[in-house]
């Protein structure tokens, strides 16, 4: 769950980032264009730095979570 809430995250300040006008406007702009994959897999770039947080403060089977949530999001981004 953490890892997904990661990944909007991730996915929303990319967005945001690289947005001109309105941050939906420019998601459906990459959906219609088939991108939607590979900003969801950049948004999920920040589950790493959760990933080595949570180790770092000893909660492996929360670490563990981040990975599970981050396969989730890698098999997302094969189906789109």
């Amino acid at each position: 769950m953490l890892s997904m809430l990661c990944g909007a995250l991730g996915m929303f300040i990319f967005l945001s980032i690289i947005a001109t006008g309105d941050v939906l406007e420019q998601y459906y702009f990459l959906k219609a264009q088939n991108q939607l994959g590979k900003i969801i897999a950049l948004g999920a770039i920040l589950n790493l730095a959760l990933f080595f947080g949570l180790l770092q403060l000893k909660k492996d089977k929360m670490a563990r979570g981040v990975i599970f949530g981050t396969i989730v999001l890698a098999l997302l981004t094969q189906i789109l």
